[in-house]
């Protein structure tokens, strides 16, 4: 037997917010594979992080936090640096997992995505340090 949690107002923001930001990555793979990005992974998760995508154009392999915020500003802001350092360790778990991409153009991106407009794509919005 299946015991279902109660449908509190914290429990519906969180599915909200975990919707809106799958909408979000969705959004923000298209955009990438229209301007000539390969998707090699959504959601990646290791033990010591999850990157929202891993994408390549030739030689680039880029790391990609999706963030989407009513504004824009507020999304740029939300990439904590905590945030990146999970990122990062990702990142590496994803090169042990994959050597072959040990010899690639990395790049740690963000793509911003907002209610209305096409997403913004920041490239190489922090690094590895």
């Amino acid at each position: 037997m299946t015991v279902e949690k109660p449908e509190t107002p914290a429990r519906i923001a969180r599915q909200a917010a975990f919707r809106a930001g799958l909408s979000a990555e969705s959004r923000a793979a298209a955009y990438l594979v229209a301007r000539g990005y390969a998707i090699l992974a959504r959601r990646f998760r290791s033990p010591v992080g999850e990157v929202d995508i891993v994408a390549s154009r030739g030689r680039e392999l880029l790391f990609v936090e999706v963030k989407t915020r009513h504004r824009l500003d507020d999304a740029a802001a939300s990439v904590t640096p905590r945030q990146q350092r999970r990122i990062v360790a990702a990142a590496e778990a994803w090169l042990a997992d994959h050597p072959q991409d040990a010899l690639r153009e990395i790049s740690f991106d963000v793509v911003l995505v907002g209610r209305a407009g096409p997403p913004q794509h920041i490239a190489a919005a922090f690094d590895a340090s």
